[in-house]
C-alpha cells in the first residue's frame, strides 16, 4: 500500500442529443480539460475522513455511520458519494484500512458538466493506486457510477464514462458506449449562466410534454436522431462547420422542448453573433452552461462576448486522456 496517492479526472459537455437520450436517441458526450482532483492517504485507524477544502467541507465515515466535521447536513449529503465510490474500491479490492481524501474541483458544480462524476471518478482511481492496484478503469467506473446514483437516482452512466475515458464518446440508452474517432481539433467554449437547475424536474417536463403531444414528439424524436447521426458523421470527417450548423439546430430542438430560457439564449445569441459555428445549450438546461463550437485560435474572443452578455466563460479543448495518477 502506497503512502498517498493523487489521481485527476476531467468534466464534460454534451454536444448533442440531451433530453432526446432519454427516450433511444444516442447522445454525442465529450471530455474537456477540466479537471476534479483527488488525494488519497492511509490512515492508522479503518476510518474514511472526506474533505472538500473548496467547500469548506469534511465528514468522517465508518461501519458505525459518520460524523460532520464541518459543513453539517449539506457536508454529508456532497460527500457521502465520494465515501460510497472510495468504498466500493476498497470492498472490490478486499480491503479495509482507513483512508484520508481530500478533493478539489476547477468544475462547477450543478451546471451540467459532469463534476459530481469527475469527482467520484478521481475518488475511486487515487484509491485504487493507494491500495496497490494501479489505474483500473473498470473498477473506477462501476465505484463511480454507484456513487452517481445518489447524486442522480437513476443516471445513465455516460457522466463516470466519459470521465474515465476521456475523449469523445457516443452513448445509446441499451446499447452503452463508443469512443468517437473525430477528423479535427474542437476548440469550444463554454458559458456558465450562474444558473443552478434540477436535472429532475426538468426531464420530469419534457415527459409531461411528450404525454400530451406524443405524436408530435415523436416526430420531434426522429429530427432528433437524423440530426445526431449527421453530426457523428461530420465528426468524423472532421467538418466543422456541419458540426456547428447542427450544433444550432440541436439548440432548436432543445428550445421547442422548453428546456432553454433567457440566460441561456442570451449567451447563446453572444457567441454566434461573435463568431461561433455553432452554440447550444448543453446539459438539462434551465440555467447552467451552454456550448460553443469555434474556430481554432478564435474562442478567447467568443469567451469575452459571452462574459459581456452576464455569463462566466472559458475556452475548453478536448481532453483526450480521461482519469489518470498523477506523479
Amino acid at each position: 500500500m502506497s503512502a498517498r496517492a493523487v489521481a485527476s479526472a476531467p468534466g464534460k459537455v454534451i454536444l448533442f442529443g440531451e433530453h432526446f437520450v432519454v427516450y433511444g436517441v444516442p447522445a454525442v458526450v465529450a471530455a474537456i480539460e477540466l479537471r476534479a482532483r483527488a488525494t488519497a492517504c492511509a490512515r492508522e485507524d479503518r476510518l474514511v475522513r472526506v474533505v472538500a477544502p473548496d467547500l469548506g467541507f469534511s465528514c468522517l465515515f465508518g461501519p458505525e455511520g459518520f460524523e460532520v466535521e464541518r459543513g453539517g447536513g449539506e457536508a454529508e449529503e456532497a460527500l457521502r458519494p465520494i465515501f460510497v465510490a472510495v468504498d466500493g474500491v476498497r470492498r472490490a479490492l478486499g480491503r479495509g484500512e482507513g483512508l484520508e481524501l481530500h478533493v478539489n474541483s476547477s468544475i462547477p458544480i450543478a451546471a451540467g458538466l459532469g463534476s459530481s462524476a469527475a469527482v467520484a471518478v478521481s475518488a475511486s482511481a487515487a484509491t485504487c493506486a493507494l491500495l496497490g492496484r494501479g489505474l483500473d478503469k473498470e473498477l473506477v467506473f462501476k465505484a463511480a457510477f454507484e456513487a452517481e446514483k445518489l447524486v442522480h437516482v437513476s443516471p445513465s452512466g455516460v457522466d463516470p464514462a466519459i470521465s474515465t475515458h476521456g475523449g469523445i464518446i457516443t452513448y445509446k440508452r441499451g446499447v452503452g458506449i463508443q469512443k468517437l474517432e473525430i477528423g479535427a481539433p474542437l476548440e469550444l467554449v463554454v458559458g456558465d449562466t450562474g444558473l443552478k437547475r434540477s436535472t429532475g424536474a426538468l426531464v420530469s417536463a419534457v415527459r409531461a410534454l411528450r404525454d400530451r403531444r406524443p405524436e408530435l414528439f415523436g416526430r420531434l424524436l426522429s429530427a432528433a436522431e437524423e440530426l445526431v447521426s449527421e453530426a457523428v458523421e461530420a465528426l468524423k470527417k472532421g467538418d466543422i462547420l456541419a458540426v456547428g450548423e447542427l450544433m444550432n439546430v440541436n439548440h432548436g430542438l432543445l428550445s421547442a422542448i422548453g428546456v432553454s430560457n433567457l440566460a441561456l439564449e442570451r449567451l447563446v445569441h453572444a457567441a454566434r453573433t461573435a463568431g461561433a459555428l455553432g452554440a447550444k445549450l448543453t446539459g438539462a438546461g434551465g440555467g447552467g452552461c451552454m456550448v460553443a463550437l469555434v474556430e481554432e485560435g478564435r474562442g478567447r474572443g467568443v469567451a469575452e462576448a459571452i462574459e459581456a452578455a452576464g455569463g462566466r466563460a472559458f475556452v475548453a479543448r478536448i481532453a483526450e486522456e480521461g482519469v489518470r495518477i498523477e506523479g
